[in-house]
C-alpha cells in the first residue's frame, strides 16, 4: 500500500477531487499555504495499493498543469527602513508536488 500526498493549487484541488474520486480513490483534503507566495494551496492525502500509483499519477498530472502568472514582491527601498515598492515579476504556479509514502499498515476504523 501506498500514501499519495499530493500539493496542489487551490484553483485545480477541486476539480482534480472530483477526478480522483470518480476514478475510485479515497481522498482527504488538507487546506494548507504555500511559503513563497503565500497562497492558498491544497494538500491531498491519497491511500492506493501499490498497482494503482500510475493510475492515480496520471490523473494528477493531466489535471494540474502549470502556468504563469504576475505576482507582486515587495522590494526594500535603500535607507528608509520598512518602506517596501511591489515589483512585478512573472512566476510559475501550479502543477503539483507529489510524495509517494510506503505504509507498512492501514487500519480504518
Amino acid at each position: 500500500m501506498k500514501l499519495i500526498i499530493a500539493i496542489v493549487q487551490d484553483e485545480d484541488a477541486s476539480h482534480l477531487i472530483s477526478t480522483l474520486m470518480t476514478e475510485g480513490f479515497s481522498v482527504t483534503k488538507l487546506a494548507t499555504t504555500g511559503g513563497f507566495l503565500k497562497a492558498g494551496n491544497t494538500t491531498l492525502l491519497i491511500g492506493i495499493e501499490d498497482d494503482q500509483s500510475e493510475k492515480c499519477l496520471g490523473v494528477i498530472e493531466r489535471l494540474c498543469k502549470s502556468r504563469k502568472q504576475i505576482a507582486t514582491t515587495p522590494i526594500t527601498m535603500g535607507g528608509a527602513a520598512g518602506m517596501y515598492t511591489p515589483y512585478p515579476i512573472e512566476v510559475t504556479v501550479g502543477g503539483a508536488t507529489v510524495f509517494m509514502l510506503d505504509v507498512e499498515r492501514f487500519i480504518k476504523m
